[in-house]
């Protein structure tokens, strides 16, 4: 049998506003929420609550042969609670169906595992409560941006998660395939399921892509690509943004009857079925160890960490953020809302719209960037550490002056 994988990312970001050295801020108050709402009320009516209508009957309809993954971060769950409670209904809906895992994540879709193990530990186990509250208790786990060296793996292996989704790229795999589980180095228990690419960008990235030579892209020419695929291959790793349906991909671009359609034609072939990344891990064994040597991740052509910290902008940012996480921890013994501010500043959006790339890559950091520039990211993020540091060393004074200070 090949199982087919669907695990879809959902995630939106509190994003900063256009701030200035100079601009006055009222305390904390560094993120756009305006904006915020409104992107996320438009992208639950264009993509959440269509599409897990839309997967809710697709599961009726295969009888319950349809299975997918979700992975949500903290900060959308937020906003869902917030402003769109309907549209996070409908995801605890599918988790209720049954047919549906909910993976965890750093609860703020944070770089936290590049720069801190506590905080990426303390992150985690933030996320794991809401994820269990939610949905039930996670047993799987995917990174911010599927960043995975072997330390990560092995952090992640001690927190407790069976399975970890990776990204399968070129330089990392060399003459092998990422159809089977792996065993990350210096892993004893936890498997490694990578992501296949190049189909699984068919669908998020060229689907509405008129020069592309499969335009336009039917259900059916997609299953007969899965059906060809070699009898070698374990499972299929198909991980996209679920913002993909609807918003990225409109509906006018035929992205909804695509899926509607999919599952039954690839069922039509008796050596395919669907399955969650909890059930793949839990069937199948690690066919070999994988060395992830150096962080790989699924964002632009070259798989690392340049999209993040790819130039002098985004690592002095990144720096000054994590570099700050002791003062902030002190001064939140007795003001809690620095910390919870703090850490959603260290969600990963924040150095991506920094980014300075080039050719196809740039356009992407472009299309989801509120900034007019890398240069006025920069300026934001720098101008909201600079205020929090200022809050930060208040508390501080304070202590020192009763006495009390460390």
């Amino acid at each position: 049998m090949i199982d087919i994988v669907f695990c879809f990312e959902v995630h939106q970001p509190r994003r900063l506003r256009a701030l200035r050295p100079r601009d006055r801020v009222r305390p904390l108050g560094y993120f756009d929420d305006a904006l915020d709402r409104l992107v996320l009320e438009r992208v639950a009516e264009r993509c959440y609550l269509p599409m897990n209508r839309l997967l809710l009957d697709v599961i009726d309809r295969t009888d319950g042969q349809f299975r997918c993954a979700f992975s949500l971060s903290g900060t959308v769950v937020r906003q869902l609670r917030d402003w769109a409670p309907g549209a996070l209904d409908s995801f605890v809906a599918l988790a209720e169906s049954g047919n549906v895992e909910f993976l965890c994540e750093t609860s703020r879709h944070s770089l936290a595992a590049l720069a801190d193990a506590a905080e990426f530990a303390a992150q985690v186990e933030e996320q794991r409560a809401v994820v269990t509250d939610l949905f039930g208790a996670p047993t799987s786990f995917r990174n911010t941006e599927l960043i995975l060296d072997n330390g990560i793996c092995a952090e992640i292996e001690r927190l407790g998660f069976d399975c970890v989704l990776g990204e399968g790229a070129d330089h990392l795999l060399g003459w092998r395939r990422p159809w089977v589980p792996y065993r990350p180095k210096g892993c004893r228990r936890l498997k490694l399921l990578l992501r296949s690419y190049s189909l699984s960008d068919d669908i998020a990235f060229r689907f509405s892509d008129r020069s592309w030579p499969c335009h336009p892209l039917y259900a059916d020419t997609y299953a007969g690509w899965l059906h060809d695929l070699p009898a070698a291959v374990q499972f299929l790793g198909l991980f996209m943004d679920y913002e993909t349906f609807g918003e990225h991909q409109g509906s006018a671009t035929g992205v909804f009857e695509f899926m509607r359609h999919l599952p039954a034609l690839v069922l039509e072939d008796p050596r395919f079925r669907f399955r969650t990344p909890a059930q793949v891990a839990a069937e199948r064994d690690a066919l070999h160890e994988l060395d992830l040597a150096a962080p790989v991740s699924w964002a632009d052509a070259d798989r690392g960490l340049g999209a993040w910290l790819g130039n002098p902008m985004q690592t002095a940012v990144h720096e000054r953020l994590y570099g700050m996480r002791p003062e902030v921890l002190r001064a939140a013994e007795e003001r809690p809302e620095l910390l919870a501010t703090w850490r959603d500043l260290t969600t990963s959006d924040h150095v991506y719209y920094v980014a300075t790339r080039e050719h196809s890559d740039g356009e992407v950091h472009d299309y989801f960037s509120p900034f007019a520039s890398p240069h006025a990211a920069f300026v934001a993020a720098m101008t909201a550490l600079d205020d929090l540091q200022a809050q930060v060393d208040k508390v501080g004074r304070a202590r020192r002056r009763a006495g009390t200070g460390r």
